[in-house]
């Protein structure tokens, strides 16, 4: 029996972005906003929000509760500098705030007084993807 732990992490996110797509909503303001004051334009992928959230399913399952903050520091990255040196700055919260919102409102997390945490939906969820994703290796 296979799950999350057995898979490559890029062929199950990209496959559970697939399924997302058509269990969420993209939200019009993801056409004109940047990802984190870091980046210097808005993200070229237009799956961008989907894959987020695919990537955002898995970091709550495999870390456990999870807040808006630490997922802003995993998903920043470094500012570039002209002059001095080059400094970690974190992702926008809003996306991630609206990720995690629409991810309760599927039922695959939920929240509690420690973060978010996945659901036995969001679970299953991705256990069956990491099945396919298996069975298809071998």
């Amino acid at each position: 029996m296979a799950n999350v732990f057995d898979v490559k992490g890029s062929e199950l996110v990209k496959r559970a972005a697939a399924q997302l797509k058509t269990m969420l909503k993209k939200p019009e303001y993801l056409n004109y906003v940047k990802s984190g004051a870091n980046k210097e334009r808005v993200p070229a992928d237009p799956d961008f929000y989907f894959v987020r959230s695919a990537s955002i399913l898995r970091q709550v399952y495999l870390n456990g509760p999870l807040g808006v903050s630490r997922l802003r520091t995993r998903y920043g990255s470094r500012k570039e500098h002209k002059i001095h040196r080059h400094h970690h700055v974190m992702a926008g919260g809003s996306i991630i705030r609206d990720i995690m919102a629409s991810l309760e409102t599927v039922n695959l997390v939920k929240k509690t007084k420690k973060g978010r945490v996945i659901t036995p939906q969001g679970k299953s969820f991705l256990d069956k993807i990491s099945k396919d994703l298996a069975n298809e290796a071998k």
